[in-house]
């Protein structure tokens, strides 16, 4: 695993410094939307654009891939996010705004992609499952500082702009001059909606939903901080405690999740969750109840992204689950586009406290529903479920493509280990 790191550190940190940007410039818009004027539907369209972008570039990057290669594809998409990160304050419109996060959404998708792929690369079979956690950590570390470099007090200038600019320009110059070789590049064709529903109704639905959870947590928590009138230094501590959470209940529940029936898991998991969004709704101006409310959405929402998937996988075959991939992740990125566009919605109707609503709601149906599926056929027996591998909602297909070889690798090994027992 050392090897691994030495090799990759480059990598890894340009992806740190990436996520950093990225997480500064969302939170950003939120807080420069406000100041200048821009109405929560105004606000909820611009940060939707982000995942119909984000969705755009997991269909477009593979092909400009295969035409141009990886550094050339790399390079550009990092290059233009860094350019719209200058123009956002210069172009303070809605419509620009659009445009520019519907851009960023289409860069970094690409850029995901891109490092995902070079990060799968350079991971051996036997280093694989533990490359992604460090990737995963690293995202997570990226988007939670991110929120402490937030407290600048520069909300009304260029500074908090130019900062991710410089820190994504940054980001490229030591994986374009370190990562080496370029890795072939491939995709699995992506199973169909319809034949991926039939094998797992649970698994579509609750990527769908948890799509919309996770983009009103990553594009609207920000809005609802800045109309609830958190103060610069609260709302990044709000923002960041999502994401400590997710961290934090992760792999508990991933060890959780390998030993019991999923079905039974997603279903308390989304209620614990849903009761979290039910804490910050009565916590009013309670400023630590919202902490805690966003500790527990956060902590335990993400983590049944991976616990999602594994439960599509106790259903697949060990061929058709990289197939799956794709499916999964253009179910969840539909559902994201959806999730600012309804938070903002149900934030004019009954006021910031609208952005909790529409998450008990989403959280409660996805627990309502997991527990009617266990009632419409047998669980999986534990000894013969696929292996949980943590992976984050930002990641791209390629990332939970490689989440899906660990897990078949994984458990291939433990079915040689029973037969040899």
């Amino acid at each position: 695993m050392g090897q691994f790191v030495k090799g990759a550190w480059p990598l890894l940190l340009g992806m740190l410094l990436l996520m950093v940007g990225n997480g500064m410039h969302g939170t950003l818009l939120g807080i420069r939307g406000e100041a200048a004027g821009f109405s929560t539907f105004e606000m909820s369209m611009v940060m939707s654009a982000y995942f119909v972008g984000f969705l755009g570039g997991s269909r477009v990057t593979p092909e400009l891939i295969r035409r141009v290669g990886h550094v050339r594809v790399f390079a550009a998409m990092a290059s233009m996010i860094s350019a719209v990160l200058i123009l956002y304050p210069t172009l303070e419109h809605p419509v620009a705004w659009i445009a520019g996060r519907a851009l960023m959404g289409l860069c970094f998708s690409g850029v995901y992609v891109t490092a995902e792929s070079w990060l799968n690369n350079a991971a051996t079979n036997d280093t694989r499952g533990k490359a992604l956690s460090i990737y995963m950590m690293v995202q997570m570390i990226g988007i939670v500082t991110a929120q402490g470099m937030m407290t600048i007090p520069d909300v009304t200038g260029f500074l908090l702009f130019v900062i991710p600019s410089v820190l994504v320009s940054i980001s490229f110059a030591p994986i374009l001059l370190s990562v080496s070789p370029t890795p072939a590049f491939e995709t699995t064709k992506p199973m169909s909606l319809k034949e991926l529903f039939e094998n797992s109704p649970l698994g579509v639905v609750g990527m769908f939903m948890l799509g919309g959870v996770f983009s009103a947590q990553f594009g609207m928590s920000a809005v609802f901080a800045t109309r609830a009138g958190l103060s610069l230094s609260e709302l990044s501590l709000f923002i960041a405690a999502f994401y400590v959470g997710a961290t934090v209940f992760q792999y508990p529940l991933g060890w959780m999740s390998d030993r019991m029936d999923r079905r039974v898991l997603i279903m308390f998991v989304a209620a614990i969750g849903a009761a979290g969004a039910t804490l910050g709704f009565v916590a009013g101006d309670n400023y630590s109840m919202l902490l805690v409310a966003a500790l527990f959405i956060g902590g335990f929402s993400n983590p049944l992204y991976s616990m999602l998937i594994a439960h599509a996988n106790d259903f697949l075959e060990y061929e058709d689950m990289a197939a799956a991939s794709g499916g999964l992740v253009f179910v969840n990125g539909v559902g994201a586009i959806a999730g600012p566009l309804i938070t903002g919605w149900m934030m004019d109707v009954v006021g910031p406290r609208g952005y909790f609503i529409y998450l008990i709601i989403l959280l409660a149906a996805l627990g309502v529903y997991a527990g009617y599926r266990t009632t419409r056929r047998p669980a999986a027996p534990a000894d013969e479920t696929g292996s949980y591998t943590a992976v984050m909602p930002t990641a791209s297909v390629v990332a939970v493509e490689v989440a899906q070889e660990v897990a078949i690798e994984t458990a291939m090994e433990e079915e040689q280990e029973a037969a040899a027992g």
